[in-house]
């Protein structure tokens, strides 16, 4: 299986990846995507 970003949809051999929760799935976003679901887009 390959792991790709929920928000961007980069795989995981481009990027590093975090798990998380997301509307009751589990799903992995990479680091790039992260301070978008933290702080929102502006």
């Amino acid at each position: 299986m390959e792991v790709k970003c929920f928000v961007c949809g980069a795989s995981e051999k481009d990027r590093v990846y975090l798990p998380c929760i997301h509307e009751g799935e589990e799903k992995h976003v990479c680091v790039r995507c992260l301070p978008i679901l933290i702080h929102g887009a502006h």
